[in-house]
């Protein structure tokens, strides 16, 4: 049958797929919308499962913050090329992915990806997005954050974000250098008090065998290890970590500076390319 290039356009502005892919399905839809979205999002499908095992390593890691500064989400959206990344369409979903989250703030990932977007969920709308570009998508992180105060802050490349949380309002500027400093340092816990046990586990093994193939002798071994952990400390924990905009105070102590009863309660921080 003849597909109308009017017929056409109005798939496409259906489905956002491309020109050629529109008309393709009408064809085999004889002209019938219905099936023929039901065809773009099945190709979406399989573009999607054929390129399953592909690594996501460009795209766009955004942070937001509510407007009352309490609530704050961390989001990613990943493709394979710098090229797709940069295309206008996928910025844009990006961004309305990050903006459902912060709107809906769902209790975890799984949950996001049920959220709806422009009539449906979201992952059929990256899933289809799949389809169009031919490269992988994926939303890989969701994070989310509630506190007093929260500053976000998202490196230059896009590539980089991070979201912290404070126990009481101070000023966006100096929570977004508290913010910096987390994306440039990616400390492991606000403090030592905070660091996982598994993390500390895992560093005292690694030093024990470090001190044992240096030689040096069995009783020697759990006090060198602990020194070992107390400058892990000093340069992994972000209240213990050098500032870095003065390079002569900690964090702590130039947080104390700002406000002696101000906190940081938490953060989350997310790299492409780590």
């Amino acid at each position: 049958m003849e597909i109308k290039a009017t017929d056409v356009a109005k798939l496409r502005h259906m489905t956002g797929a491309g020109m050629m892919d529109c008309k393709s399905a009408l064809i085999e839809a004889n002209g019938d919308f219905d099936i023929a979205k039901d065809i773009i999002r099945e190709k979406g499908k399989l573009v999607a499962a054929k390129r399953a095992d592909r690594d996501t390593t460009e795209g766009s890691v955004i942070a937001k913050v509510s407007a009352d500064g309490k609530k704050g989400i961390l989001t990613c959206l990943g493709c394979e090329t710098d090229f797709v990344a940069k295309n206008t369409e996928f910025q844009k979903l990006a961004n309305d992915i990050a903006n459902v989250a912060l709107a809906s703030f769902p209790e975890d990932l799984d949950a996001l990806k049920k959220c709806m977007l422009d009539g449906q969920t979201i992952e059929e709308a990256v899933t289809q997005q799949t389809g169009k570009s031919g490269e992988k998508h994926a939303v890989p992180v969701y994070n989310k954050l509630e506190a007093a105060f929260i500053a976000p802050y998202i490196h230059t490349n896009g590539k980089l974000a991070t979201i912290v949380g404070f126990s009481k309002v101070i000023s966006l500027e100096v929570g977004r250098e508290i913010a910096m400093q987390i994306t440039a340092m990616s400390p492991v816990s606000v403090s030592k008090d905070s660091c996982p046990q598994s993390v500390i586990d895992k560093e005292l093994e690694i030093y024990r065998i470090q001190i044992r193939e240096e030689g040096k002798p069995e009783n020697m071994v759990e006090q060198i290890a602990q020194g070992k952990l107390n400058k892990f400390f000093k340069e992994s924990t972000l209240e213990d970590q050098t500032f870095v905009k003065d390079g002569k105070i900690t964090v702590a102590a130039y947080l104390k500076t700002v406000d002696p009863e101000v906190k940081v309660t938490g953060f989350f921080r997310y790299s492409l390319n780590d």
